[in-house]
């Protein structure tokens, strides 16, 4: 029995998969990275000016002998992030590049998050980060798959999953039932809410509704894994959790949103002009 569950499990994790989802996966993730050092957290360069005495690095940053994030070290690791990011987002030295961009956006992240915040929306993106060098070459318009590929986007996949399913027991942990049965949901319509939110304060009991309904989403997020019908419902909740979260209360997991491309046939991205031109031709 062990043995068959062993022998399961391996080939669930390394099933082939497509490998040109992993260019295109590539090139999504390494481009995002731009749009975060420039919009989603372009606080953390201005951490770079503040006082290192500020600085109380997170468990990683204890353990490794990391420097302390002066305004040259912030920068410097600012420029290299981007200069890798757009090496990397070409295809050109997938494992040099990737391994690199993976190690300056860790710092990067613990620059972010050691002066008292940590953001739970990253760490799929980290997993995708450290993960896809491991394939090696990958071209948008390549049409075999392999056991490497599967492997990577499997652990994109269940770290995505994980950051649901763990965001629960968070939840309870820190605030306990109360998460979803006080006014979790009220205090961010009032401090964030946006214009298409603002009556849900006289509708307290939809709230609470909606705050026990994220909680059944999370815990059902393993069926993100599903093959077929089932999975591609989940991703399309997810999705649209994501946008009315945005929508209502300004929140978006921008990180991790990116990361949902792990469950998509983005290799299909690559053939469309393809086939295009073929059956032009033959048309001809």
């Amino acid at each position: 029995m062990a043995t068959l569950m062993v022998d399961t499990a391996r080939r669930w994790w390394f099933a082939p998969l497509p490998v040109a989802r992993i260019a295109w996966l590539r090139t999504f993730i390494y481009l995002f990275i731009f749009v975060d050092v420039f919009l989603t957290t372009a606080w953390v360069k201005r951490h770079g000016q503040v006082s290192t005495e500020l600085y109380d690095p997170l468990f990683i940053g204890r353990t490794l002998p990391l420097p302390d994030p002066t305004s040259a070290v912030v920068f410097t690791t600012c420029i290299a992030l981007l200069l890798g990011a757009g090496v990397a987002a070409t295809g050109h030295w997938p494992r040099l590049a990737g391994t690199a961009v993976a190690l300056l956006y860790l710092e990067w992240m613990v620059i972010a998050f050691s002066y008292g915040k940590v953001d739970h929306d990253r760490f799929a993106f980290l997993v995708a980060l450290f993960v896809l060098p491991t394939v090696g070459r990958a071209h948008w318009r390549q049409e075999d798959s392999s056991e490497a590929a599967g492997w990577a986007i499997r652990c994109i996949q269940v770290s995505v999953v994980l950051t649901y399913f763990l965001a629960t027991f968070a939840k309870l942990r820190f605030g306990g039932l109360n998460w979803a049965t006080g006014a979790t949901l009220a205090r961010a319509v009032v401090r964030r809410g946006t214009g298409l939110a603002d009556w849900l304060t006289d509708v307290p009991a939809l709230l609470r509704a909606t705050q026990f309904g994220i909680i059944v989403f999370e815990l059902s997020s393993p069926l993100l894994l599903v093959r077929g019908r089932v999975g591609h419902t989940f991703l399309t909740l997810a999705v649209l959790f994501h946008v009315v979260t945005f929508l209502t209360i300004s929140i978006i997991f921008l990180p991790h949103v990116v990361c949902l491309l792990a469950f998509l046939p983005l290799e299909r991205l690559g053939r469309a002009p393809a086939l295009g031109l073929r059956r032009a031709s033959v048309a001809g």
